[in-house]
This record gives structure tokens, sequence and C-alpha cells, in this order.
């Protein structure tokens, strides 16, 4: 593909909106958090969504080997959560202290309290896709709606970019 037609792909790409999530697990006595924003209900009965994550990151174990992961919904212009979330966590910090947290859960995954809704997940499947992503397929255990108002939406001027 030459670089105008990735240009334009990219482009393309970027156009497909997507929501932003504070994707959680924990496993242990060791739990992450990171922002994810390739997210998709991927099926009905029974319900199930999908997340991709970028090979490397933290929390790829954690949700391996608990095979347990949530998604807290980010409220439109939450610029606090986006921050913490969006960077790299430190593994000797809690990336959770300071935040109010949901305790009446199903999973051991860490829910925060102030988003729209969170969503518990059994994992279903992980596939480790020739990619630089592997993408979780999590049925659905629980989950509550918590606030109302307008879910954050992220549209990319790239789509070959965060």
């Amino acid at each position: 593909m030459d670089e105008a037609e990735r240009e334009n792909i990219g482009i393309a790409l970027g156009q497909i909106p997507s929501g932003l999530f504070i994707l959680t697990s924990r496993y242990e006595d060791r739990s992450t958090g990171m922002l994810a924003s390739w997210v998709q209900q991927a099926s009905f009965t029974p319900p199930m969504v999908s997340v991709a994550v970028a090979k490397g990151r933290e929390i790829l174990p954690l949700i391996s080997e608990s095979r347990q992961f949530a998604l807290c919904q980010l409220p439109k212009d939450d610029k606090i959560l986006l921050r913490k979330f969006a960077k790299a966590a430190n593994p000797s910090e809690d990336p959770f202290l300071g935040f109010e947290m949901q305790t009446d859960t199903i999973t051991n995954a860490p829910i925060l309290a102030n988003v729209l809704g969170y969503l518990e997940c059994d994992l279903a499947c992980h596939v480790d896709a020739d990619g630089d992503h592997d993408l979780f397929i999590g049925k659905i255990c629980g989950g509550k709606f918590l606030n109302s108002g307008e879910p954050f939406v992220h549209i990319r001027k790239n789509g070959f970019s965060y």
C-alpha cells in the first residue's frame, strides 16, 4: 500500500467512533487499570463484549490468570480518569488509590464508582492475533448503571494511532 492510500485508509479507520472505558483486572495481590477505546458488544445471548489490548500491557497477564476483567464507562469529558489511566501504571503503586470504588461486585476486578456504569466479565476467549493487539472476549456476569450522563466518545484523526 502506498503512502496516499495508507493516509486515506487511516482517516476512514479513525472515523469509527469508540467509547472510552477503564479496563480493570486483579489477580492475587496485583491489580491495574488502563484506558481502553476498542470495546464492542459481541453477543446478545449470552451477553458478551470484546476489548482489544496492546501487546505488552501490564493488564494482559492479570486478565489471562484471573480469567476476569471489568469495563468502567467514562462519562463525557472526565479528564481526571482519562489522564490517570491513559498512561502506563507504575506496578509498585495502587492505581486506584484516591478513587471511590464499588464494593458490591461479582468479580474480583476493581470497579470505579464515579463512572456511568460498569460491566463485569468472565473471560470467554483470548485471541493472540497476528498484530499489535490481543483480543479478549468476556461473558458479562454482572454490571450496573450508576450515573446518568453522556458517554465519552472518541473519534481519531488517523486510525493508525490513538
